[in-house]
C-alpha cells in the first residue's frame, strides 16, 4: 500500500495564499531575468519553469451542453545548451470519442525573449511554427518550436484546450525534469458537477475553495440570447520551488511519480435530471469493459479454429499438457503488431486468419482455445509500466490483456504475444502491481502480478591460479524464470561474437573459449545455461611476493548503485531474485594461504534482503559461497537508507582480499 500512499496525497490546506497570480503574467520579462545565468536553487538545472498557470472553466452550448476549457500559460528560462530542447513544446489531445466531438487545441502568445546590446528583443512565433501530428486513432499532438532560442533566452506560450469530455480533465502537471519556481491552478466548476481533486507525487501546495456565482449566455433556436445563473465552486492551488524530477536508478516508470493535480468526476446533478454517479469501482470498470463488443463478444468466437484445435489436441487428455500445447501453438502462429489495448481492432477471427493481431486479439484467441479444450481461462486486465499505476478506477487505467488459466485450483498467467514468454513468465512491463481477472459473467477480482517465486542466477566456477597470478578455469552460469527471460530479450539479436566481446569486457578483459549456451531460443520454459573456459591475467595483484585475490574474482562489484544522498521514489527491482556464487580456487604450488576474509552474514530488519559470504579451505583449495537474496520487487523510498547501507556492506565484503604467501 505504500505505493498508493506515495502516489496519492489529497492536500487541502483551506487557507488563503498570498501569492495568487502576483506578477506572473505573460509578456512581463525583465532584464534581470534575462541576465540570470544559473538557477538560484539548482545550479545544475539546464532550464527552469519560471511559472506555470492554469485555469479550467465551463462554457455552455445549446447543442452540446457544458464544455470544459483548459487554459495553460508557461514561462521558461534557458540556462544551458542542454535546455534548448525546451524550445519544442508538445501537447496531446483526444480524438477517439464515440459520442463527443474531438478535443480542440490552439497555441497562442508564443514568444522568445533575448537580451541584445542591453535591450530586450522579442521574437514571435509565426503560424508556420505549429505542427499537428496524429499519434494513433485516439490521440493527436500539436507541436510548436519557438524561434531564436539560445542560452539565456526566456520563452513563453499559451494554449487553450476545449473539450466536451467532462469525465476526465487533462492532468495539470506541476513537476518536470527542470525546477518549477511557481505554479498556480484555478478551477471554476458549476455546482452541477462534483469533482474530487487528487494530488499525485506529494508536492506541497496551498489551496482555497469558495462558493461563488456563475452565469452562462447562449443563443437559442431563434437567435435570441438566453442566460442562466448558478452557484459554482472556485478552487485555487498554488505552490513554489518544486524540485526537478530526477531520473533515479531502479525506477519502473518516472511518470508514476510526477507531481500533478488531477480531477476525478464523482457525480453529476443537472436540474430536472436524475443524479448520475461516476464514483465507480474497479469491478464496475471491468464490467463496462466486458460489455464492449470488442471485448466480451470476442470471447465467444471459436468456430474458426475448431479444426486446428482438434488436430492439435488429438489423444491429449491432460489439462496441463493441453495448456502447454495451445500456448505454444498460439505463440508460434501469431505475430504481435506491437499495438497495446484491451479491445480487439479487427476481431479474433480476422487476426487468426492473418496470423497477426494486437495484444487483445492474440490473448483472446489463446483464452478461447483453452476454454474450448476444457481449461478454465479468463482475461486479466493489466496496466503496463509505461501506462502507469492506475490511481483511481477508469477504463483508461488498463491497456493490456494477459490470460489466466486455472487447473486444480492453481492459476497460471500467460501471454502469447511475445516469443520468449512461457507459463507464469510475462513481459517485464506487465509486472505492474495488480491485475483484474474478468470472468465469463462479467464479474471480476483483483489478482497479484508480482511473481511469487524468486528468479535465480547460479554461478559455478573452478579456478586455478598460477605463481604469476594468472587465472584459468571453467564456469557454468544458470539463469531461471525472469532472469532467463531478461537474458533472452536483451541478447536475442546479438551474434555470439558480439555477445562474448561485450561479456569479456564487462568481466575485466577475460579471454573466453569453448563457449556453449543451452535454451537461448528454444525450450524457453527451461533455464538458460552458459558454460565456458576462461583465462585472465588481470584479476590478481602481486605485492611483495604475495598474491591478493578478490573472493568473487571478476564478478566483484566495486560501486554501490545507490549513491544518492536522498531518494524521492520507490526502488523497483522488477521481481524477486536470488544470486548465488560457488567458487573453488586452487592456489599455486609453492604458496600457502595467509588469510581469507571473515565470513559475512547480513539480513535487513524486515527480512526482505539477505547476504551471505562464507569461506572454507580444503587442502590447496579455497571454497567460497556467496548468496544474495532480494525477496521483494519494490521498496519504499523510506527504505532507501537501509538499501544503501545493505549494498555498501556487500561491496566492502566483496572487496576484502584473499592473501596468498610463499610457503
Amino acid at each position: 500500500m505504500f505505493i498508493r500512499s506515495f502516489l496519492i496525497c489529497i492536500a487541502f490546506f483551506w487557507n488563503i495564499t498570498n501569492t495568487q497570480a502576483q506578477n506572473y503574467e505573460l509578456g512581463k520579462v525583465t532584464i534581470a531575468e534575462l541576465k540570470e545565468n544559473v538557477h538560484p536553487k539548482d545550479s545544475s538545472a539546464p532550464a527552469a519553469i519560471l511559472f506555470k498557470k492554469g485555469r479550467t472553466y465551463f462554457t455552455y452550448d445549446r447543442n452540446t451542453g457544458f464544455i470544459a476549457n483548459h487554459i495553460c500559460e508557461v514561462k521558461i528560462k534557458i540556462y544551458k545548451k542542454e535546455g534548448l530542447s525546451w524550445a519544442d513544446q508538445k501537447v496531446r489531445f483526444y480524438i477517439g470519442y464515440e459520442n463527443l466531438n474531438d478535443d480542440c487545441l490552439e497555441f497562442s502568445e508564443a514568444v522568445t525573449y533575448n537580451l541584445e546590446n542591453g535591450n530586450i528583443v522579442k521574437t514571435k512565433l509565426e503560424n508556420q511554427g505549429e505542427f499537428k501530428n496524429k499519434i494513433n486513432k485516439y490521440w493527436k499532438e500539436k507541436t510548436i518550436t519557438l524561434p531564436n532560442v539560445k542560452v539565456g533566452s526566456i520563452i513563453e506560450y499559451k494554449y487553450v484546450l476545449k473539450s466536451e469530455n467532462l469525465v476526465k480533465f487533462p492532468d495539470f502537471d506541476i513537476q518536470f525534469k527542470i525546477p518549477v519556481n511557481y505554479f498556480y491552478y484555478k478551477t471554476q466548476i458549476p455546482e452541477f458537477y462534483i469533482y474530487k481533486p487528487i494530488l499525485i507525487g506529494g508536492i506541497p501546495l496551498e489551496t482555497e475553495a469558495k462558493l461563488t456565482n456563475g452565469s452562462q449566455s447562449y443563443d437559442n433556436n431563434f437567435n435570441q440570447t438566453n442566460s442562466f445563473t448558478y452557484k459554482q465552486i472556485e478552487s485555487y492551488y498554488t505552490g513554489k520551488d518544486v524540485p526537478a524530477l530526477k531520473d533515479e536508478p531502479y525506477v519502473n516508470n518516472l511518470e508514476n511519480y510526477r507531481g500533478s493535480i488531477q480531477q476525478e468526476l464523482e457525480r453529476v446533478r443537472l436540474p430536472e435530471q436524475p443524479v448520475k454517479d461516476y464514483s465507480v469501482t474497479w469491478e464496475g470498470v471491468a464490467k463496462t469493459i466486458f460489455k464492449d463488443d470488442d471485448f466480451g463478444k470476442q470471447l465467444n468466437e471459436t468456430l474458426f479454429f475448431a479444426e486446428d484445435l482438434k488436430k492439435l489436441l488429438a489423444n491429449v487428455e491432460s489439462q496441463n499438457e493441453r495448456l502447454k500445447l495451445i500456448f505454444t501453438y498460439v505463440q508460434n502462429r501469431m505475430n504481435w503488431n506491437e499495438t497495446y489495448g484491451c479491445y480487439t481492432d479487427k476481431g479474433v477471427k480476422k487476426a487468426y486468419q492473418d496470423q497477426t493481431g494486437n495484444v487483445a486479439e492474440i490473448n483472446f484467441i489463446l483464452i478461447n482455445m483453452l476454454r474450448m479444450a476444457g481449461v478454465t481461462a479468463n482475461p486479466v486486465l493489466v496496466s503496463t509500466v509505461e501506462n502507469g499505476l492506475p490511481v483511481y478506477p477508469t477504463r483508461a487505467g488498463f491497456n493490456y490483456i494477459v490470460a489466466a488459466a486455472e487447473i486444480d485450483g492453481k492459476l497460471t498467467l500467460l501471454d502469447a504475444t511475445h516469443k520468449f514468454t512461457s507459463p507464469n513468465i510475462l513481459p517485464l512491463n506487465t509486472l505492474n502491481w495488480k491485475g483484474r481477472l474478468v470472468r465469463k459473467d462479467g464479474t471480476s477480482q483483483e489478482i497479484e502480478l508480482d511473481p511469487a517465486l524468486a528468479s535465480k542466477e547460479n554461478f559455478n566456477l573452478m579456478v586455478k591460479i598460477s605463481p604469476e597470478g594468472k587465472m584459468d578455469g571453467s564456469a557454468r552460469i544458470q539463469r531461471t524464470d525472469y532472469d532467463a527471460y531478461r537474458f533472452r530479450v536483451e541478447n536475442n539479436a546479438k551474434s555470439e561474437d558480439n555477445y562474448l566481446e561485450k561479456f569479456e569486457e564487462e568481466l575485466g578483459g577475460l579471454t573466453i573459449s569453448n563457449y556453449r549456451i543451452e535454451n537461448k531460443k528454444s525450450n524457453v520454459e527451461q533455464p538458460i545455461v552458459e558454460t565456458f573456459s576462461f583465462v585472465s591475467n588481470g584479476q590478481t595483484e602481486i605485492i611483495g611476493g604475495k598474491i591478493f585475490v578478490n573472493p568473487l574474482l571478476f564478478f566483484t562489484k566495486s560501486k554501490n548503485p545507490f549513491n544518492q544522498e536522498k531518494r524521492q521514489m520507490p526502488v523497483y527491482f522488477g521481481y524477486k531474485n536470488s544470486e548465488k556464487f560457488s567458487l573453488s580456487i586452487e592456489i599455486p604450488d609453492g604458496y600457502a594461504i595467509e588469510s581469507v576474509p571473515k565470513p559475512v552474514r547480513i539480513t535487513s530488519e524486515d527480512k526482505q534482503m539477505s547476504f551471505l559470504l562464507n569461506f572454507s579451505v580444503v587442502e590447496n583449495k579455497i571454497q567460497i559461497v556467496s548468496i544474495k537474496e532480494i525477496n521483494n520487487s519494490i521498496f519504499a523510498a523510506e527504505d532507501y537508507e537501509m538499501l544503501k547501507e545493505f549494498f555498501q556492506k556487500i561491496i566492502v565484503s566483496q572487496n576484502e582480499k584473499i592473501v596468498l604467501k610463499k610457503a
